[in-house]
């Protein structure tokens, strides 16, 4: 049982997250999001003995935490979980307060979408809940122009259309924002068979779309079908050029048990390593040649225990001749934290050489010419030993540790996209 003065308490992280409370069987009783998930969970042993929260403290026995990258996330993620796992204090203690939900009602013949904060069985799709009303209204309105849905109010029954007078002036049909169903101009099966992949998008099938619009569109001009090509490519531009895209997808149980295991082996490396924070970003540097040609080096960045692929980086090695993998790795050490300097960026929290102790005196005399103060190990592969700065033994932890399962993701994945580099390199020397 956790107390206001417990150590496993102070090891929870100040960052954004989800906190999960279960009972004495692993029954989840409660779901709560938070901007600083220690100084959220450190509220409830310090609360009112009248207050909501003792019912709670004295039914939990045991608290699971996701770690998110922002408050907004953990907002989304925390109401997607209470709808689907419906803990019994949230029920109990549930609010007036409702967030809106995309309706898609593909039971009509001529289906539109819509937001509601009712959610009814039946009769309709819908996606969500989402907390932050003007980006789904920005959305919504976005997907109606990009499919050309309808956004009038009538009910559209196929057999039995409005009269032409009351409609024939409507500008989105004649501005070629809707197909015109009101007035005939196409079928509900066509009508559906046009919109139908709004479904894949609000399940954020991104990939799937593109790839489908792509095939689509080739077939259609291989046919000679060119406007109709044209309507779908220019849904490809859209798609692949939203301003904003908007987190849409379930979370399941699997990726709860994933991000708890991400949180863990975050929180036990941080305890592992004596570190005052938990290493959130984590940054991985490894070197690649062969008899000393084309040297290159690679850094990737893992954030909250996820690769963080559009911040990985390459390096060729400009300073250094033949193979000394000391001096190169000093120099991309040297020359990553130089540019984060300069640019005023936020430094990891932890780095990660590959490497044993010869490659880490060469980054730590790297950061010292810098002036700059980062906690940095390295881990070398036959033992899987850790090294630290200021230790002469190394650290060898359980190859069972999940502090250890993720500095081997870490270190693993430099050491294949400095291989992938190198690689690159030397295809095109030999024309490949």
């Amino acid at each position: 049982m956790l107390n206001s003065g417990n150590k496993k308490l102070e090891q929870i992280p100040k960052l954004p997250g989800v906190y999960i409370m279960r009972d004495g069987i692993g029954n989840i009783i409660y779901i709560g999001k938070a901007k600083s998930l220690k100084n959220r969970l450190s509220s409830y042993f310090n609360a009112d003995i009248n207050s909501k929260s003792t019912a709670i403290i004295t039914a939990m026995r045991k608290i699971d935490y996701i770690l998110c990258t922002s408050e907004r996330e953990a907002l989304i993620v925390e109401r997607q979980l209470i709808n689907k796992i419906k803990p019994y204090f949230n029920s109990m203690w549930k609010d007036d307060k409702s967030y809106p939900y995309i309706r898609f009602s593909i039971n009509e013949d001529f289906p539109r979408l819509t937001l509601t904060r009712k959610k009814l069985n039946g009769n309709a799709l819908y996606f969500g809940p989402y907390p932050q009303i003007f980006y789904i209204k920005k959305l919504t309105r976005w997907l109606v122009k990009l499919f050309k849905i309808r956004t009038c109010k009538m009910l559209l029954l196929e057999g039995s259309l409005p009269e032409q007078k009351k409609v024939k002036s409507c500008l989105y049909y004649h501005t070629e924002m809707c197909y015109g169903p009101c007035l005939g101009k196409i079928t509900s099966k066509d009508y559906k068979a046009k919109i139908k992949d709004v479904e894949l998008f609000l399940n954020g099938k991104f990939k799937k779309l593109e790839d489908e619009w792509e095939s689509y569109m080739f077939n259609l001009s291989e046919n000679m079908r060119y406007e109709e090509a044209k309507e779908i490519r220019d849904r490809l531009y859209a798609l692949q050029n939203m301003s904003e895209r908007v987190m849409i997808s379930e979370i399941t149980q699997d990726d709860i048990n994933q991000s708890v295991q991400r949180a863990d082996s975050i929180n036990e490396l941080k305890n592992v390593l004596g570190l005052k924070h938990p290493p959130a970003v984590i940054e991985g540097f490894d070197n690649s040649n062969i008899q000393g040609t084309n040297a290159v080096a690679s850094m990737v960045r893992f954030q909250n225990g996820i690769a963080d692929k559009k911040n990985y980086r390459r390096f060729k090695i400009k300073t250094v001749v033949g193979a000394d993998d000391f001096a190169s790795m000093h120099e991309v050490v040297y020359r990553r934290y130089s540019s984060l300097i300069r640019k005023n960026e936020k430094l990891p929290d932890l780095i990660l050489i590959d490497g044993g102790k010869g490659q880490l005196g060469a980054a730590v005399s790297a950061l010292e010419e810098l002036q700059i103060r980062i906690s940095i190990i390295s881990l070398a592969k036959k033992n899987e030993e850790i090294f630290l700065p200021d230790k002469d033994k190394a650290l060898v932890l359980s190859k069972y540790s999940e502090a250890l399962k993720l500095l081997q993701s870490v270190r693993d994945e430099s050491h294949r996209f400095a291989v992938s580099y190198h690689r690159k390199l030397r295809a095109k020397e030999f024309g490949v």
